[in-house]
């Protein structure tokens, strides 16, 4: 707890009332410490109203061994402005840390969510995530892992729970084995990642990273967002996860691009940010001023 008091001391505050602002900003809390790296979160959340709100957890994209947490600030704006709690995380990245690191510190930042529910006003039966390509892959493997210790990696016992109500995945890989010959960057990736390529004696390695195989009717309800010109992850990933999760009695929902590539913008953009906050707001139905006209 000394770290996180620290960490939260430590954060830079953005006053919403000094900016004129209608949320309120707070970026480098510390979440977690695996191995002695400091891991931090930016947090937006409404500036009116105590809540409890839900909450939605950013996961950024980069192929496993990139991308930044602040990638997701503007769009944790926009979750506050429409009465949600967002932030935005960093996870350990490849090759200096391999898989499970990552979701090991998505879980992480579940709990500590859930653990400071009191102090944002959060309702901790209501914490959601999303990401997009690497991001995705980690919210759809935490929400089909909801439950499962394995992957809880340095929990301690009694820690609060690191379960999903629902998550958005755009542009995801769902079976790492079938990215081989599509991906041009797969095999590097993998080594770097997993620790080896897609080989007869790896493909366990891959098929145990992979959320398609991980699905039950314990996954959390899915939104599967994806481009139909996506060239890196192919359409057909999200369509194969989302026959498992249907076929498992699991709520899910496929949302085509159509000519979107595998990094969204201007309209395609658009278009997935519309269907995730429909997604969740049908799920939470937060009750913020002026929230109707945000869709």
């Amino acid at each position: 707890m000394n770290v996180l008091r620290l960490g939260i001391v430590a954060m830079v505050l953005t006053s919403a009332s000094a900016r004129g602002e209608d949320v309120r900003f707070q970026a480098g809390i510390i979440f977690s410490e695996p191995g002695g790296e400091s891991l931090r979160l930016d947090l937006a959340r409404p500036a009116s109203g105590d809540g409890p709100f839900p909450a939605v957890i950013c996961i950024h994209g980069g192929g496993f061994s990139g991308g930044r947490r602040e990638d997701y600030d503007d769009l944790c704006r926009k979750f506050a402005r429409r009465g949600y709690v967002a932030v935005t995380i960093d996870y350990r990245l490849a090759p200096r840390h391999r898989w499970p690191a990552q979701i090991h510190d998505v879980k992480a930042a579940v709990r500590w969510v859930r653990a400071h529910a009191g102090e944002y006003g959060i309702d901790p039966e209501k914490i959601a995530a999303m990401g997009a390509s690497a991001g995705g892959h980690l919210a759809q493997f935490l929400g089909v892992t909801n439950d499962v210790r394995e992957f809880d990696g340095d929990a301690a016992p009694g820690a609060p729970s690191s379960r999903v109500a629902c998550i958005a995945a755009w542009a995801q890989a769902s079976d790492f084995t079938r990215e081989y010959g599509v991906w041009k960057g797969a095999a590097e990736a993998f080594r770097g990642f997993l620790g080896a390529e897609l080989t007869a004696d790896s493909r366990r390695l891959h098929v145990r990273a992979s959320p398609l195989f991980w699905v039950t009717p314990n996954a959390a309800p899915s939104l599967l967002v994806h481009g139909t010109a996506d060239r890196d992850v192919l359409f057909a990933q999200s369509a194969w996860i989302y026959e498992r999760l249907v076929s498992a009695e699991v709520d899910a929902e496929l949302v085509r691009i159509e000519g979107g590539g595998h990094g969204l913008a201007g309209a395609h953009l658009e278009q997935a940010e519309r269907a995730t906050f429909r997604f969740f707001d049908r799920r939470f139905r937060p009750m913020g001023p002026g929230e109707a006209s945000h869709d």
